[in-house]
């Protein structure tokens, strides 16, 4: 594959937990997938903690949680109307680590600038941070103001994917 033709037909990923941010990142997926030519692929992530010592029992479902999240994400973001080419799925397993896998096999992967994590102080999350610093695709993080409604003409640059596991600015 050349460098013309790098990441065409590949999806926009999307780090998806029902955050305002998360849903704008949809929105923009959506904005930017016919000009891409690409699909959408909205991506939840679900993982349970291992402690050790007393617990209680519980009938919480960490991954029907996570469909449902997804489940009312999507149709926050697009009502009844979801966009073609739009596919949703559930992984087990870090967010970052989960979303950095999905993004080798896409040509954009579009994040929230913070989630349903920790210290909401942070301008990026956590996982905006790593994804951005180690990802093998593209990365664009959305802000609150970001709107992709009010954008006029968003520019798009295609950047090269990384093949090695390096920070964004290099070695």
């Amino acid at each position: 594959m050349d460098d013309s033709t790098q990441g065409i037909g590949l999806p926009i990923v999307v780090g998806v937990d029902g955050s305002p941010q998360s849903l704008l990142a949809l929105k923009w997926a959506k904005k930017l997938a016919v000009p891409l030519g690409a699909g959408i692929k909205a991506v939840t992530t679900w993982h349970l903690e291992v402690t050790y010592g007393p617990y209680t029992a519980s009938d919480w479902d960490a991954e029907a949680v996570a469909h449902q999240v997804l489940a009312q994400a999507l149709l926050d973001a697009f009502g009844d109307g979801p966009p073609d080419g739009l596919t949703a799925e559930c992984h087990r397993g870090q967010p970052a680590q989960v979303l950095m896998e999905q993004g080798k096999s896409a040509q954009l992967l579009i994040l929230g600038s913070r989630g349903h994590g920790g210290f909401a102080g942070l301008l990026l999350g956590s996982v905006s941070s790593a994804c951005v610093a180690h990802a093998k695709c593209p990365v664009l993080v959305v802000h609150a103001s970001d709107d992709p409604d009010a954008a006029q003409g968003a520019a798009i640059q295609r950047s090269e994917r990384r093949d090695v596991d390096e920070p964004a600015g290099g070695v």
